[in-house]
């Protein structure tokens, strides 16, 4: 069984008696242990499908269904508090939190079963994710910008779930960092049996998943 699915999603915008779609007729499933990438121009959609399968939105039609369950049952809270972790371009983080601390604020809220030393898990995560213990105690606004992106990944998986999802996790890096980062997510995936969802624009990145999705004026595909 699929881990995460859409099933027939609509999205539109009422303007007047008309309906603008952004999505629509949308089906695709997802797996554990899987690398995926969601391609598409600038409008396409896509950051779009990524909001709803993170509830951040609500589709207008169909539904989405984690572990064969309507996360709208789920409760889209609880949902994202205890089953997805998301990674943002813009990072996302507590500019006055250190890089540990960062990581320690999803665990203070999820229900998720966790270590009680959750500040041992957080130096482990991030060490893991290349961040030195002595980067780790500096406040985020002082590491570059690849250093905040591994924070921001280290984070994502700080309350253990089986979804990881990221916007675009790489627009604001060289092209050397971006690689490393797209080599974290493959090890994620690959390694540690997560399911990895990507939004990106780069066909660089989309080549290196284990399945590339297509979004085109809203309608998904599988090949281009």
């Amino acid at each position: 069984m699929a881990l995460l699915e859409a099933k027939n999603v609509d999205y539109f915008y009422q303007d007047g008696d008309q309906r603008r779609f952004i999505l629509k007729d949308t089906t695709v499933s997802f797996e554990k242990g899987r690398f995926y990438t969601i391609l598409g121009q600038s409008g396409s959609g896509k950051t779009t499908l990524l909001s709803l399968l993170s509830a951040l939105d609500s589709p207008k039609a169909g539904e989405i269904l984690y572990n064969g369950e309507n996360i709208q049952k789920i409760g889209y809270e609880k949902y994202r508090r205890d089953d997805i972790s998301i990674i943002f371009q813009s990072y996302n983080l507590i500019p006055y939190l250190s890089a540990a601390e960062n990581v320690q604020v999803p665990m203070a809220i999820t229900d998720n079963k966790l270590p009680d030393d959750k500040k041992a898990v957080a130096y482990n995560l991030l060490d893991y994710i290349g961040i030195t213990r002595d980067k780790a105690d500096r406040l985020v606004n002082q590491l570059s910008g690849g250093e905040q992106q591994r924070v921001a990944i280290a984070r994502a998986l700080a309350t253990n779930v089986d979804i990881i999802m990221a916007d675009e996790p790489t627009g604001n890096l060289d092209e050397e960092m971006e690689q490393e980062i797209v080599d974290i997510f493959k090890e994620l995936a690959h390694k540690h049996g997560k399911c990895v969802i990507v939004v990106t624009h780069a066909n660089e990145i989309a080549q290196q998943a284990d399945d590339v999705l297509y979004l085109r004026k809203g309608v998904l595909k599988t090949h281009e």
